[in-house]
C-alpha cells in the first residue's frame, strides 16, 4: 500500500479534509456515503484523494444503503467507513444496530447538525443521544467526542483500530464547526509513531468445511425465540462491559480544590478550558472535566473528581437542550452535587458564556 504521509508535517485543513487524510493514513480501503451537510466534504476530499492511493468510493442511493454497504464490506474483510449527519444519522441507525448485533467493526464519522428534523446545517451537539443510544439495541458502541482537528486526525486512526480490535461499531462525533473551520494540525504516519494498524480479515467466505475444518460463523441479527435473544444480549453486555476500562478516555484539570466543576464535551470543551483559566486568574476556583468517550462514559472518573474536589456545584454546558446532561445523570446516578446547566442548542458556546454562567450561580 502506497504510503500516505512520508514524514510528520504541519497542515492547515478543515475538519472534513482531516478525516479524509486520516482515513487514508489508517489504511481505509473504501468509503460508502450519501451527501448531507456538513459532512459532504469528507466524501469530496476522499473521492479526490482515494484513487491516488488505490482506494475506492461508492455513493449509494441513500444513507440506509451507505450504512448497510459498510456492514457488508467489513464482513468481506475491507476496512470500510462512512460519514453522515442529522437525518442521515437517523437513517443509519438500522445498519448501526445490525453492526452492534453482529459485532461488525464499522467506523462512522458523525458531523452533528441542529435539529429537530433537518434543522440547520451549521452546528449543534444535538446528536449525542442518537449516536450513543440511538439504535435498536442497548448501545454497545464506542463514541469519541472530538474537540480539535488534531483529535479528529488522531481518533479517526484510533477509531478504525478500536473497531477492528474489539469488533464494536465505533463513531467519531464531531460537529458542523469542526467540519468547516480550518486550523493547524500535525499529520503523521501511524506506524512511525508506534501505532500498529489492526489487521482486517474476512468474516465470511472462509476456507474449509464447517464442522470439520472450522466452526460456523454466527453473524446473526434476527432471533426467533425470546430466550435466544435474551442469551445473546446478556452475552454482548458482558463482553462489552469487560473491555470498558480499556476504552474510557477523559481529560481533567484544576479539580483538586474546585468549588465548581465545568463539564463539557467536544468543541465546547475548548471554551470551558479557556473559561477555567480565566476564572482561576480572577480567584474563582473552577475545575475542568471532559469525557472524550461518551460511550462508554468515564463515570467513575467523574465521581472521583467530584469527591476529591469537594465541589458544591457541577456546571454542564452543551449546545443542546439537555442531551449531555441526561447522559451524565444516568451515569453518575446517586451523586448529590447540585447540577447547573447552560443550554445553547444550535449555538456556539464561547468562554464568555461559561464565565458569566459560573459567576451567576456561585
Amino acid at each position: 500500500m502506497l504510503k500516505v504521509v512520508e514524514e510528520t508535517k504541519k497542515a492547515f485543513l478543515t475538519g472534513n479534509e482531516t478525516i479524509a487524510w486520516a482515513a487514508l493514513a489508517a489504511g481505509a480501503d473504501i468509503m460508502f456515503g450519501y451527501p448531507i451537510t456538513p459532512q459532504n466534504e469528507v466524501m469530496h476530499y476522499w473521492t479526490r484523494l482515494a484513487p491516488k492511493y488505490g482506494r475506492d468510493f461508492l455513493q449509494t442511493e441513500d444513507e440506509i444503503s451507505a450504512g448497510f454497504t459498510v456492514c457488508g464490506a467489513v464482513q468481506a474483510g475491507k476496512k470500510a467507513f462512512t460519514a453522515t449527519a442529522g437525518p442521515g444519522n437517523v437513517l443509519m441507525q438500522e445498519p448501526f444496530g445490525m453492526a452492534e448485533a453482529m459485532r461488525l467493526p464499522i467506523f462512522a464519522v458523525i458531523q452533528q447538525r441542529g435539529g429537530p428534523s433537518s434543522g440547520t446545517v451549521v452546528y449543534s451537539q444535538q446528536e449525542v443521544a442518537l449516536t450513543t443510544y440511538g439504535g435498536n439495541g442497548e448501545g454497545f458502541r464506542i463514541v469519541y467526542s472530538t474537540a480539535t482537528h488534531q483529535e479528529i486526525y488522531d481518533y479517526t486512526i484510533k477509531g478504525f483500530n478500536v473497531a477492528w480490535k474489539y469488533r464494536w461499531p465505533t463513531f467519531l462525533l464531531g460537529d458542523g464547526y469542526q467540519a468547516k473551520m480550518r486550523e493547524p494540525l500535525e499529520m503523521y504516519d501511524p506506524e512511525e509513531r508506534g501505532i500498529k494498524l489492526e489487521p482486517t480479515y474476512p468474516l465470511v467466505g472462509l476456507p474449509g468445511k464447517i464442522g470439520e475444518d472450522r466452526e460456523p460463523q454466527h453473524l446473526c441479527n434476527i432471533y426467533s425465540l425470546e430466550e435466544e435473544l435474551y442469551d445473546v444480549v446478556t452475552r454482548l453486555a458482558a463482553e462489552y462491559e469487560k473491555i470498558v476500562p480499556e476504552l474510557i478516555e477523559w481529560q481533567e484539570h484544576s479539580c483538586e480544590d474546585a468549588d465548581i466543576i465545568i463539564l463539557t464535551h467536544g468543541i465546547v470543551s475548548r471554551a470551558a478550558d479557556d473559561a477555567v483559566k480565566a476564572l482561576r486568574a480572577q480567584g474563582i476556583k473552577a475545575g475542568y472535566f471532559r469525557p472524550i468517550t461518551l460511550r462508554p462514559y468515564p463515570a467513575q472518573q467523574l465521581r472521583e473528581a467530584i469527591a476529591k474536589s469537594g465541589a458544591k456545584k457541577l456546571l454542564i454546558a452543551e449546545s443542546s437542550y439537555g442531551q449531555f446532561e441526561r447522559l451524565t445523570k444516568q451515569e453518575i446516578y446517586g451523586e448529590t452535587i447540585k447540577i447547573e446547566t447552560l443550554y445553547m442548542p444550535g449555538v456556539g458556546i464561547v468562554d464568555y458564556d461559561i464565565i458569566n454562567k459560573v459567576k451567576s450561580v456561585l
